[in-house]
C-alpha cells in the first residue's frame, strides 16, 4: 500500500522554499510530511500532502517542475528501537532504502516514516509479515 510523494525542484536561493509554501498555503494544500535535500544550485522538496491531484495542478500552474512517486508510509511505536527493527527487517530481506524521512501526526505513542525503496510491494509484504504497519492515503488524509 504505497502513498504518493511529490518531488518539487526549486532553485537553491533564499526565499525559494518560502515561496513554495506560500503557494501551497494560498491553495489550501496541507502538507503531511516534508523533506528538503539540496545541492549547490537546486533543491528537491519531497512532500506528502492531503490532495495530490490539486497539488500537482497548482504546482504546474505556478511553473514548478515536479514528479510523483510511490513511497511507503510506515507507522512505528514511539519508543527506542522501533526504527532499528524496521531497518533490520528490510536489510535481512535484501531491501535497500534509497531515502527516508520522518513526520508526525496527532496520535500519541506513534512515530511515522516515509521510506523510498525499489519495490514497494515486496517491502510492504515483508513489513506486514513482521507486524509493522503501513499508513495508506486515506490515513494520511485524516491526519
Amino acid at each position: 500500500m504505497a502513498v504518493k510523494q511529490i518531488s518539487v525542484f526549486i532553485e537553491n536561493k533564499a526565499g525559494s522554499l518560502a515561496k513554495l509554501t506560500e503557494v501551497l498555503s494560498a491553495n489550501n494544500i496541507n502538507m503531511r510530511a516534508l523533506s528538503v535535500a539540496e545541492s549547490e544550485d537546486f533543491g528537491i522538496i519531497r512532500l506528502i500532502v492531503d490532495n495530490v491531484y490539486d497539488t500537482v495542478t497548482v504546482l504546474k500552474d505556478e511553473g514548478y517542475v515536479s514528479s510523483v512517486k510511490d513511497v511507503l508510509a510506515v507507522a512505528l511505536t514511539d519508543e527506542p528501537g522501533s526504527l532499528s527493527k524496521v531497518l533490520a527487517v528490510l536489510g535481512e530481506n535484501n531491501i535497500n532504502i534509497d531515502y527516508m524521512y520522518a513526520f508526525t501526526a496527532n496520535k500519541p505513542g506513534t512515530a511515522n516514516m516515509i521510506v523510498r525503496v525499489e519495490d514497494n510491494k515486496k517491502a510492504g509484504d515483508v513489513l506486514k509479515a513482521n507486524g509493522i504497519s503501513e499508513i495508506g492515503e486515506e490515513d494520511l488524509t485524516k491526519m
